[in-house]
């Protein structure tokens, strides 16, 4: 067996984001871990990378990657409702199972965002076509086995089914017997599983209350993730039982008349429905005021805000301001390749920039990398440069003369600028 020898990483910038960038810093790396940061004298011959910044892989915490082959089907459209109908024509309802695009568009995903400096996904997934591809490619994070119900009969019967699946392809995928569970789909380990599992639902106007209940009482240590106030239509749905929502039921054959209107903000209405529960991944969020927000962290959950999708989709710029100002945590993602010119999360921070001037670039790039990592249960492995954590390490050229690169890295980096480097899967 070979024994590898330590290895130094020096660089212009260091950023550990958990403390003040590091000018001339150093990163040593031993057996794809990181074993100490500093600056100035290495400890040992360096690999000198010159003008760049270094910092920890960044968290995509939410995509949905299987859609990428939609990319350039839906154009960009004038409310949320008009989307979706766009969407499932092009798509089909229901969708196949799974489309034979569906895994060479994941397969295109990851690589897309590997080559931007992501490490860590967290996906939504109805086909459950994800862990193969992920297996073979190495990606790493959490996949959330979506349901939809507005009107299902047997909600606990359709949770138990959800779970199923997943232990079916995990066990499959990982080439045990397929009746067998797995144990990253069970308990946390000492050893994170480089997949780790979640069933989600998907929004209010598409599952029902009793559904939400099964599946947040079936829940397990991974996170829950939920599209939440996405649109002005879902608003008005939940506050009045109409409008483009109640309209697209209809028209799909799914209204449930025993649905009862909540007249409540969706933040409440997930309280109701038991799945506000600590570390949930409320996605979008676009149209919560300051109060919503504020309960939101409050009750510990996440915000994950992805706003070039929002406008592409008509739902509105997200209130970015308020979502740090509130002191809720916030993540950051880029939904998927229908609503979403790229999956570099570079280009989500510059778009967040130019929405946010008053946010500080700190706050931007902690979203896209310890807050994530934080969210998807993956904290004590990535988001943050220190010793004992993977070496998933993100290279990025800076021009010369740059004093501020915190800022540099949010004012839009191209993908020839970006390198995954650190040895933490081999490939450093």
């Amino acid at each position: 067996m070979t024994v590898r020898s330590p290895r130094v990483l020096r660089a212009k910038w260091v950023l550990p984001i958990d403390q003040p960038p590091i000018e001339g810093g150093w990163i040593e790396i031993d057996g794809g871990h990181i074993r100490s940061v500093g600056r100035g004298a290495v400890p040992g011959p360096a690999d000198d990378l010159g003008h760049t910044a270094i910092l920890p892989g960044l968290v995509n915490a939410h995509t949905h990657l299987e859609l990428g082959w939609l990319s350039g089907h839906v154009p960009p459209a004038a409310s949320l409702v008009e989307w979706i109908r766009v969407l499932l024509r092009e798509r089909g309802t229901p969708p196949a199972d799974p489309d034979p695009r569906t895994a060479e568009a994941i397969r295109q995903g990851v690589a897309e965002a590997r080559a931007t400096g992501t490490v860590l996904l967290g996906d939504v997934s109805n086909t459950l076509a994800t862990p193969a591809v992920w297996r073979a490619t190495g990606a790493e994070g959490t996949v959330f086995h979506e349901v939809l119900g507005f009107n299902a009969k047997e909600p606990a019967a359709v949770v138990a089914n959800a779970w199923e699946r997943i232990a079916s392809a995990d066990a499959s995928d990982a080439g045990r017997e397929p009746g067998a569970r797995a144990d990253r789909v069970e308990r946390a380990t000492a050893v994170e599983p480089p997949i780790q599992y979640s069933v989600a639902a998907h929004a209010p106007y598409s599952v029902s209350p009793d559904l939400f209940r099964a599946i947040a009482s079936a829940r397990r240590r991974t996170p829950l993730t939920v599209h939440l106030a996405e649109s002005a239509e879902e608003i008005e749905f939940l506050m009045t039982g109409r409008g483009p929502f109640r309209t697209l039921l209809d028209d799909l054959g799914v209204w449930n008349r025993s649905w009862q209107v909540p007249r409540c903000d969706p933040v409440e209405y997930l309280k109701r429905v038991n799945y506000l529960h600590r570390g949930c991944l409320v996605v979008h969020a676009v149209h919560l005021g300051p109060p919503a927000l504020e309960r939101l962290r409050d009750e510990d959950a996440v915000i994950v805000t992805c706003p070039r999708s929002n406008e592409w989709v008509g739902a509105g710029m997200p209130p970015l301001a308020h979502f740090y100002a509130s002191g809720a945590r916030v993540a950051v993602g880029t939904d998927s390749l229908a609503s979403v010119g790229s999956l570099n999360l570079f280009d989500e921070l510059a778009a967040m920039r130019r929405m946010a001037p008053e946010v500080t670039a700190a706050s931007l790039l902690e979203s896209a990398t310890r807050i994530g990592a934080d969210a998807l249960g993956r904290s004590r492995q990535f988001g943050t440069i220190a010793a004992g954590k993977r070496a998933a390490l993100v290279a990025v050229r800076v021009p010369d003369g740059v004093r501020d690169v915190e800022e540099c890295l949010v004012g839009g980096i191209g993908r020839d600028a970006i390198s995954i480097v650190g040895d933490w899967r081999g490939e450093g």
